[in-house]
């Protein structure tokens, strides 16, 4: 982590714009998982206790069309973070503008203001500089916090450090060092996990861990491409045929690191209650059948390839674990990894859908760090420089 971070700079007095991710879920105008707003907490504690003038935060949330739209407000953000800081956060219905201004000159000494939805601005995700320089008129120093949207080169993430001296939150700073360390230098042995349902947003990443992990364990919906560049039968399952010549390809170079399911279950159709059934891959699947999980055997087995590892990352779960019936792989999964972070591995867990299920799992507390970013984290495996964190100051 060659960046600069709020411990390098002085914040006392200054007005701190900092971009957070409060990209959360919202059911009936209240937020439904705080994580993320919880995981920003440190960072603006930390920011408060160095007496800032004011703390202002930006942040994205889901993807408003052409405009502000009631449904993406971030509104209901407001009570959760002020219980979580323990002090008033007041709320504007804008970002940029006279209305942000008034309501940032009206905050009292060492106030806390969240902006409204910088996507209702087409300009945030065209990163506009004249777009970026209004929102950088509400700080004298810009602090990223949101490892989430750091793989976007948008106006809050990107534009606006041309305005401001740049430096990265604790939260960003924790996301950097815990994958770039896993990734340049693992303790080993070390695995990958990797599941989610295509090989095409994994492709740079398979090709890297190749290069840097002893094992690649695949599930989930990829695995099925896999399967049918193998010549296997997978009947009615996901499959990308446009990627088959690309995981052939893969499977050609991976020189046995690569290690796919031996069984797997298999559903009639695509719902909760579809019937199920667990089949050895190598028979492949029957005419009208699909594969929504990995089987008991392959749990088995993947529980034992992690069983000496000193790195584990996993990204992507093993199966429709929406559905309770074709969870039991990825949970126990979640289970296996989690243990090996409890006998001493550095356990992380790559955002999105697997830290849904480590959370729902109840095993969040006992891995090494579970990432905020889902795609961002990607592609740090992927080994590619996210815009967000290349703009921050060097240190």
């Amino acid at each position: 982590m060659n960046k600069k971070t709020i411990r390098d700079v002085d914040l006392k007095g200054k007005r701190v714009l900092i971009r957070v991710d409060f990209n959360v879920p919202i059911k009936d105008g209240k937020v439904t998982d705080d994580t993320r707003i919880a995981a920003a907490v440190p960072t603006l504690e930390a920011v408060l206790a160095q007496k800032p003038r004011a703390v202002v935060l930006m942040s994205h949330l889901g993807r408003p069309k052409g405009g502000p739209d009631p449904k993406y407000t971030l509104q209901p953000a407001v009570p959760v973070l002020s219980e979580h800081l323990g002090v008033p956060v007041a709320f504007v219905g804008d970002c940029v503008g006279a209305a942000a201004e008034k309501a940032l000159a009206a905050l009292p000494e060492g106030g806390v203001l969240l902006l409204e939805n910088t996507r209702f601005y087409a300009e945030e995700e065209a990163n506009n500089l004249d777009f970026a320089a209004k929102l950088a008129r509400l700080g004298d120093v810009y602090v990223n916090d949101a490892f989430g949207s750091a793989h976007r080169a948008h106006a809050s993430t990107e534009g606006v450090t041309h305005f401001l001296p740049a430096v990265a939150g604790l939260l960003m700073e924790k996301e950097i060092e815990f994958l770039s360390s896993a990734i340049e230098n693992p303790a080993r042995p070390f695995v990958a996990i990797l599941g989610g349902a295509k090989i095409s947003d994994k492709i740079g990443v398979i090709e890297n861990l190749l290069t840097k992990a002893d094992k690649i364990l695949v599930g989930g919906g990829m695995a099925n491409t896999f399967f049918k560049a193998q010549g296997i039968e997978v009947a009615d399952s996901l499959v990308e045929e446009e990627a088959l010549e690309t995981a052939a390809s893969i499977l050609g170079k991976a020189g046995g690191k690569l290690v796919l399911p031996t069984d797997v279950v298999i559903a009639d159709k695509f719902e909760a209650d579809a019937s199920a059934k667990q089949v050895a891959i190598s028979g492949g699947v029957p005419a009208g059948w699909r594969i929504l999980d990995i089987g008991s055997q392959t749990v088995q087995k993947f529980s034992e390839e992690l069983e000496n590892t000193r790195t584990i990352v996993w990204n992507g779960p093993m199966g429709v674990f929406e559905f309770e019936r074709f969870a039991q792989g990825t949970f126990a999964v979640a289970g296996a990894v989690a243990r090996r972070a409890q006998a001493g591995a550095i356990a992380i867990i790559g955002g999105g859908d697997s830290a849904a299920a480590i959370n729902q799992g109840g095993f969040a507390d006992k891995v090494t760090h579970v990432s905020t970013g889902g795609g961002a984290s990607l592609e740090m495996l992927e080994g590619l420089v996210l815009p967000g964190v290349a703009a921050l100051n060097d240190k």
